[in-house]
């Protein structure tokens, strides 16, 4: 199953009479490389004549599936890479077959052979005797040499997704008449990587685990897999800004005994399955499981910022052989996301508490006048106007009215100075970056146009709108702004930065020089001055 493809030139060779001298099969492990090389060989020795339907029942299917019809000769190529092994095949292949009307020679494994080896079977694969077909198997066709490559035909099998191999073990537990959770055969379908060998060894084990039965709890104890919803709360408590939550759900992964690596890939396949729905939101089955965690993740991060998380979840993965230990190195992640979360137009919680030394030296003040305040609930507003912009409402009037209103803000000007514009505005990591590296090339109204480097495209396509969305809030009105990728355009704050850098650090590499004991050393002590060790202070 699973290998239509191959199936259908097969079945339409044999109906011809077309048939080829070798063959060669390739894909990963366990998923029937072998299997069609011994259907193949049936097909060519069944009774009935050569068929793309063998009876199975006649003596030599019976004996090809029993592993004991003497005309299918399997050789393991792992365990026979010699040139003296091929050239017995060689000297055996002239003889007629013996029982059936082909010989058939099964090479598993064929790339492990040695050259020598290769190149003593490539007259006979050339042209071989009639009665004579080669089928070669292999998990790597790479290291198979050109020339024995273009003597075959070749057939590349797939691997299984895991839709289809839970599939497959749903019949064959069903026939089987084995208890199974549905849920739990897609586990094992990831698990098996395409592979519907693992998926079925996999299997066996799940049953004996299980006491008879295929339980999704007990199938994901066994492969040390998350619980299902654990990437879903995570992605939420992210979205939410809740560090505690996310503390609580790396020690509830670590008391499961359940593995940082498979935690971090379970978080990367969800990210991309909320990535692929964003972008083809037919790409979820109306029966997935998912579909609802989907869809609320999906409508509450953006495309850019799915793609920063699956990066991020990415890296994590790397940083678990450098880290302390696995729990360090996940909640590390977990706060890398938080870290990296966009601010979707506000200032994060740890940002909130910006003016705190100005806040601690009106302390007094506040505490002072918060009996004579109202409660939050009944504060009013009131717009600025010539005559009440710098006073406070009265008591009376605070008391009017119980709805709160915001006060209208002044809309901001800019005096044309861009970096000192760039140091106060309150950007995020990325686009900060992009606005260090701009170079302010006009003002018109509302419209920023900015120079930006080639090298800085990315910043400039991902994180225009965001510079935009700052520049709108800071200046309280709708603020647009056009990028020129373009070199050489002025100094950027960036380039300033590096400029004053460097001039300190040949202002210090120059005193230092000049200091008379160390042009003594350099002089008469034969000292010398290595690269880079000159720090300013």
């Amino acid at each position: 199953m699973g290998q239509e493809h191959v199936v259908k030139a097969l079945s339409h060779a044999l109906e011809t009479g077309r048939l080829h001298q070798a063959y060669l099969l390739t894909g990963t492990r366990g998923i029937g490389k072998t299997t069609i090389a011994r259907i193949l060989a049936k097909t060519l020795n069944c009774e009935t004549g050569v068929t793309p339907s063998p009876c199975g029942v006649c003596q030599s299917c019976v004996d090809i599936d029993a592993g004991r019809f003497p005309d299918l000769i399997e050789l393991d190529a792992a365990s026979n890479t010699g040139v003296d092994n091929m050239r017995e095949i060689i000297d055996n292949a002239r003889y007629a077959p013996t029982s059936g009307r082909y010989k058939v020679y099964l090479i598993d494994e064929v790339h492990m052979l040695s050259k020598s080896a290769f190149n003593s079977m490539l007259k006979t694969l050339e042209e071989p005797p009639e009665h004579v077909k080669f089928v070669l198997a292999t998990t790597d066709p790479q290291k198979i040499p050109v020339t024995v490559l273009s003597r075959c035909l070749q057939f590349n099998l797939k691997a299984f997704p895991p839709e289809r191999v839970a599939e497959q073990l749903h019949k064959v537990l069903t026939a089987e008449e084995i208890p199974f959770d549905a849920k739990a055969l897609r586990l094992i379908g990831d698990a098996a990587n395409g592979s519907m060998r693992d998926a079925l060894s996999i299997t066996d084990q799940a049953i004996a685990f299980g006491h008879g039965k295929v339980d999704e709890i007990q199938v994901r104890q066994m492969l040390g897999n998350v619980d299902r919803d654990f990437v879903w709360r995570v992605l939420d408590a992210v979205i939410a800004k809740d560090a505690q939550a996310l503390d609580a759900e790396c020690d509830r992964c670590f008391e499961s005994a359940l593995a940082a690596d498979d935690a971090l890939a379970q978080l990367a396949r969800a990210l991309h399955r909320v990535a692929l729905f964003q972008a083809v939101p037919a790409s979820i089955d109306n029966d997935d499981p998912d579909k609802p965690h989907v869809e609320r993740i999906a409508s509450q991060i953006d495309a850019e910022t799915a793609q920063l998380y699956y990066q991020i979840a990415l890296h994590g993965r790397d940083d678990l052989r450098l880290a302390p230990d696995e729990q360090t190195a996940l909640m590390m992640t977990f706060l890398r996301l938080l870290a990296f979360s966009p601010n979707s137009g506000s200032a994060p919680a740890r940002e909130a508490p910006s003016n705190a030394a100005q806040s601690t030296q009106n302390g007094s003040q506040a505490r002072a006048s918060a009996s004579a305040r109202p409660s939050e609930s009944t504060k009013v507003a009131v717009p600025p106007t010539s005559e009440n912009a710098n006073t406070l409402p009265k008591p009376s009037e605070q008391s009017s009215s119980t709805t709160p209103t915001s006060v209208a803000q002044e809309p901001k000007a800019f005096d044309g100075n861009w970096h000192k514009l760039v140091a106060t505005l309150p950007l995020a990591a990325m686009a900060k970056e992009l606005a260090r590296h701009a170079v302010l090339l006009s003002h018109d109204g509302n419209v920023f146009k900015l120079a930006v480097p080639q090298d800085k495209r990315p910043l400039a396509t991902t994180q225009k709108e965001r510079l935009a969305s700052t520049l709108t809030e800071y200046f309280g009105r709708a603020t647009k702004v056009d990028i020129e990728l373009t070199d050489g355009a002025g100094e950027s704050v960036a380039a300033k930065e590096v400029k004053a850098k460097d001039e300190k650090q040949a202002a210090a590499e120059a005193a230092f020089l000049a200091d008379p004991a160390v042009q003594v050393l350099l002089k008469d002590g034969n000292g010398r001055i290595p690269a880079g060790s000159i720090t300013p202070s």
